[in-house]
């Protein structure tokens, strides 16, 4: 998963077009950290 926190922040765009060149399967969450736990998605820590 990448996640960007911004709207100018074309970092997480450029390394999702990168996984899915890879074959990788890629989700794009706008939202960033808040989208994901407001999707009810889990945070894995470590």
């Amino acid at each position: 998963m990448v996640y960007r926190a911004g709207p100018h922040c074309n970092r997480a765009d450029r390394a999702a077009a990168r996984l899915a060149r890879l074959g990788r399967p890629v989700k794009k969450m706008i939202g960033g950290k808040i989208g994901w736990l407001d999707e009810a998605f889990q945070l894995a820590t470590s």
